[in-house]
C-alpha cells in the first residue's frame, strides 16, 4: 500500500538511509551469530561422537541409529543426517579436538566446511582455504573453484626480484600477487593463439580473469596509452591492487620467455610508476605472463632490472574429465560466468 503524499522533514532521506544501513547490518550480524551457534553445536556433537567411538567402540550402525533418532526428535532440522554427523566428526578430527571451535572454522558456513573437508588433503591446505574464504568472502562455488584449480599451490610461486627491489614486508606482499602458472582454462582456448587474441579473451571474461589473478585486483584498462615526448607506448593490461595500493602492469607473451621481454616490462613499470603513481600509493610492480619459461633465464633477466617484476607461465589446457565433472556448472557460477564490460573491476 502506497502512503499518501505528505510533506517530509528536510532530513528524512538521510534518516531513512541510516536506518536501512543499520537494519541491514543487524541482519548480517544475526546471520553470523546463528551460523556461529550452528557450527558450535556441530562441533560439540562431533566431539561427543568421537569420544564414544574411542571409549565405547561405537560403529557406523550406532551412528546411523543416532541420526534416525535425532531426525524423529527434531523433524524440522535438516542438518542431523548420518552423512552430516560424519562430517561433524571429520571436522573435529581435521581441526583438533579442543573443547571450543577454532576461530578459523567458527566463521565459515557449514557448506564451506564440508567443501574444504572433501577437497583439501592436508591441514595446511584446510587452514589456507578456510582463512582465505573468510577474509575474501568467497561463496561456496568460488571456494570450490579455488580448491579445484589448486590456488594455494600456485600463489606466490612466480620467479621475481621483489626481495631485492622492495623492502620487507612489501616484498612478501607483492610476491603473493604472482601465481605460477596462471590457469586460463576458463577461456576455452586451445593450440597456438596470437597475443592480441589472448588479451581479447582475458578482458572479455574479466570477472574470471580477476578471480584467477587473485583477491584485490581491479581492472584499469587494456592497451593503455602513454605519450613520452611524442613516442606512443601501450601497456597490455593495467590493474590496481586495492589492498596493497599499487598499480600492477601485466604484459602478455604467448611464446617462450625471452630476456628482452623483461627489459620492455621494466620500461613500462617505470613509466606507470612515474606518471600514475601518487604519494599514497606503493611502488608499481610488473608481471610478465608467457607461454613457457626457463626459470634460470628469468632469474638472470630480473637480476639487473631496476623495477620490481615477476615472470609466470600460463596454461589453458582443459582439466581432466573427472575434475571437470566435479566443478560447478555454468548455472551455478552465475556471477563468475557473466560477460563483463572492459572497465569492470572486482576487489
Amino acid at each position: 500500500m502506497v502512503s499518501p503524499e505528505i510533506d517530509l522533514p528536510a532530513n528524512y532521506v538521510e534518516l531513512l538511509e541510516a536506518l536501512k544501513a543499520r537494519i541491514a547490518g543487524a541482519r548480517v550480524q544475526a546471520q553470523r551469530t546463528v551460523n556461529a551457534l550452528v557450527i558450535e553445536l556441530y562441533w560439540s556433537l562431533g566431539r561427543d561422537i568421537i569420544g564414544r567411538q574411542e571409549a565405547q567402540g561405537w560403529g557406523s550402525g550406532v551412528v546411523r541409529r543416532l541420526a534416525d533418532d535425532l531426525a524423529v526428535a527434531f523433524p524440522d532440522m535438516k542438518g542431523l543426517s548420518y552423512r552430516n554427523l560424519q562430517y561433524m566428526t571429520a571436522m573435529v578430527r581435521a581441526w583438533g579436538s579442543t573443547e571450543n571451535v577454532p576461530q578459523l572454522v567458527a566463521h565459515l558456513p557449514w557448506g564451506h566446511i564440508r567443501t574444504i573437508l572433501d577437497k583439501a588433503a592436508t591441514s595446511e591446505e584446510r587452514d589456507w582455504y578456510a582463512a582465505a574464504a573468510v577474509q575474501y568472502g568467497w561463496s561456496r562455488n568460488v571456494l570450490l573453484n579455488m580448491l579445484m584449480n589448486r590456488s594455494m599451490e600456485r600463489t606466490g610461486t612466480a620467479p621475481s626480484n621483489f626481495d631485492r627491489q622492495l623492502g620487507a614486508p612489501d616484498s612478501e606482499l607483492a610476491q603473493q600477487m604472482a601465481k605460477d602458472p596462471y590457469n586460463f582454462e576458463f577461456l576455452g582456448l586451445s593450440g597456438e593463439i596470437a597475443e592480441r587474441d589472448l588479451e581479447n579473451a582475458l578482458t572479455s571474461r574479466i570477472t574470471e580473469t580477476l578471480r584467477e589473478l587473485g583477491p584485490g585486483f581491479s581492472f584499469v584498462g587494456r592497451q593503455v596509452p602513454f605519450d613520452v615526448d611524442g613516442d606512443e607506448f601501450y601497456v597490455d593490461l593495467l590493474f590496481f591492487h586495492i589492498e596493497q595500493l599499487r598499480y600492477v602492469v601485466v604484459e602478455l607473451k604467448t611464446g617462450k620467455f625471452k630476456p628482452e621481454y623483461a627489459g620492455k616490462l621494466n620500461f613500462y613499470v617505470a613509466l606507470v610508476d612515474d606518471t600514475l603513481r601518487r604519494d599514497q600509493h606503493n611502488e608499481t610492480v610488473g608481471i610478465l605472463i608467457c607461454g613457457t619459461k626457463n626459470d634460470r633465464s628469468v632469474r638472470y633477466s630480473l637480476g639487473r632490472a631496476t623495477s620490481p617484476m615477476a615472470v609466470a607461465a600460463y596454461t589453458y589446457d582443459k582439466l581432466p574429465a573427472a575434475e571437470q565433472q566435479a566443478l560447478p556448472n555454468e548455472g551455478h557460477l552465475v556471477a563468475a560466468l557473466e560477460w563483463a564490460e572492459p572497465d569492470a573491476g572486482e576487489a
